[in-house]
C-alpha cells in the first residue's frame, strides 16, 4: 500500500487546484490518508470512482455521527450543531431539500434574469465609481451574488456588511472557537428574521414562505429553518462570488481565449462550464463516511471510515478531460463535478450558472481595458480545507 497523503493540500495557483492531486490521480483513485485527528480515511481522485461514491447509499453525510471525517480543527464546532439538510442523509435529507425546490427550479431562475442583470449593471457601476484601481471582489464579485440570494431568501440587503463578515469567518476562520462565534452571530440574525417574517405576510422570500408555512404547521423545526436559511445564504453568495474572481484572473491569465469570450456570445454558457471545473472552488466538499464496508477499485472501505471526494482531482481526471491543465473554453465540459454528484448535487447550481453567465459577459463589456494590478502569481491562495476563493482582487482600467 502506498504511504499516507496529505489532506487537504494547499494551492499553490489560487485558480486551480493543488497539483498534488494530478499526481495521485495518475497513480490510481483511491489513496489512504490520515486526518488532523490521526484517524485514517481515504481520499478519491478520479472522476468514475467520485461519481460512484457520491451515489452510493453506504457513505453517509451524517456531520453528527462520531465517526465523520475531520479536515480541520474548525469542522468540530460544525459537528455539535443542528445539521442543515446538506449534512443529512435521506430520507430526511430529502424531505428537508424538498422544501427548498420551488424557490431553485429552473422555471424560477430563469425568471430572475432581468433582475440578476440589473444587479449586475448596478455592481458594474459601483465598480466604476470605485475608480481604479479598484478591488474587483469588494464592488462587483461579492455584491452580485449577495444581494441575488439576499432577495431570493428575503434576508435585507441593508445587513450584507455584517453577513458577508460573519459568512466569511464562519468558512475561513482557522479555530473551533471563531467559528462558533461567527455561527452564533448568523444564527441570532437569522432567528429574528424567522421570528419578523412569521408575523409579516407582506414579507417575501423563501424564508418568510417556509416561516408562515412549513413552520407554522409543525412540519419544519425553528432550528431546521434557520440551518437551512444559514446554508443558503452562506453558500449562496460566497461560491459563486469566488468564482466571478477566479474566473476573471483566469480569463486575463489566457488573452487569446478572452479575446473569443468578448466577441462570440454562444461560448459563454460552455465558458462558464470550463471556469467551474478550472476553480474548482468547492474543493474540499465531498466529504463523507462509510456505514458499511464498501470495495471499489480493488481497495476496501471499512464501515466507520471517512471519505473525502473533493472535485477538483475529478474535474482534472485525463479520462474524462483531455489535458485537463489546460484551460481550454471549447471543452464540452459539463461533466465535471463542481456542483458535486447524487442527492447532494448542489440546489443553487441554475441560479449560479445564471449569475455567472450573465456578470462575466458584463464586466469585460464594461471594462474592456481590465487587467489585474500585480501579477497573478503574486496572488495568495486560500487555505485548503474551506472554499477557495479570493479576500481582494486589485484590477485596473
Amino acid at each position: 500500500m502506498e504511504p499516507t497523503v496529505s489532506y487537504p493540500q494547499t494551492r499553490t495557483c489560487p485558480y486551480r487546484p493543488p497539483h498534488g492531486y494530478s499526481e495521485l490521480t495518475a497513480k490510481g483513485p483511491l489513496h489512504r490518508v490520515e486526518l488532523i485527528d490521526g484517524k485514517l480515511g481515504w481520499v478519491v481522485t478520479r472522476h468514475a470512482e467520485a461519481r460512484a461514491l457520491l451515489a452510493d447509499p453506504r457513505l453517509s453525510s451524517d456531520r453528527t455521527d462520531p465517526d465523520f471525517p475531520l479536515i480541520s480543527a474548525r469542522g468540530a464546532a460544525v459537528r455539535r450543531q443542528p445539521p442543515a439538510f446538506i449534512g443529512m442523509d435521506d430520507p430526511e435529507h430529502g424531505y428537508y431539500r424538498r422544501m427548498t425546490i420551488p424557490d431553485f427550479t429552473v422555471k424560477r431562475i430563469n425568471e430572475l434574469r432581468p433582475r440578476i442583470e440589473e444587479i449586475a449593471d448596478g455592481a458594474a457601476e459601483q465598480l466604476r465609481a470605485a475608480g481604479a484601481p479598484a478591488d474587483l471582489v469588494a464592488n462587483y464579485a461579492l455584491p452580485i451574488p449577495s444581494l441575488v440570494i439576499c432577495e431570493l431568501l428575503g434576508v435585507p440587503y441593508s445587513d450584507h456588511a455584517f453577513f458577508e463578515d460573519a459568512s466569511r469567518r464562519l468558512m475561513r476562520s482557522a479555530t473551533e472557537e471563531e467559528v462558533a462565534a461567527a455561527r452564533k452571530e448568523l444564527v441570532q440574525y437569522l432567528d429574528s428574521l424567522v421570528d419578523s417574517f412569521s408575523r409579516d405576510s407582506s414579507q417575501t422570500g423563501l424564508i418568510g414562505r417556509l416561516a408562515r408555512g412549513e413552520l407554522a404547521r409543525g412540519e419544519l423545526s425553528r432550528d431546521h429553518l434557520v440551518g437551512t436559511a444559514m446554508l443558503l445564504l452562506t453558500a449562496g453568495h460566497e461560491t459563486t462570488a469566488n468564482v466571478i474572481a477566479l474566473g476573471s484572473v483566469t480569463l486575463l491569465e489566457h488573452p487569446d481565449q478572452l479575446a473569443r469570450f468578448r466577441t462570440d456570445p454562444d461560448v459563454v454558457p460552455g465558458v462558464v462550464e470550463e471556469l467551474l471545473r478550472f476553480t474548482s472552488v468547492a474543493d474540499s466538499a465531498g466529504i463523507r463516511v462509510a456505514t458499511a464496508d464498501i470495495d471499489i477499485a480493488g481497495e476496501r472501505i471499512r464501515a466507520g471510515e471517512g471519505v473525502m471526494i473533493p472535485n477538483g482531482p475529478a474535474n482534472f481526471d485525463p479520462e474524462v478531460f483531455p489535458e485537463p491543465d489546460e484551460f481550454d473554453i471549447r471543452r464540452g465540459a459539463r461533466k465535471h463535478n463542481a456542483f458535486g454528484y447524487g442527492i447532494h448535487q448542489c440546489l443553487g447550481q441554475n441560479l449560479a450558472r445564471l449569475e455567472l453567465q450573465i456578470a462575466l459577459p458584463l464586466l469585460f463589456e464594461r471594462f474592456p481595458t481590465l487587467a489585474l494590478a500585480r501579477p497573478a502569481t503574486e496572488l495568495e491562495p486560500g487555505r485548503a480545507d474551506t472554499i477557495q476563493g479570493l479576500g481582494e482582487l486589485t484590477v485596473t482600467w
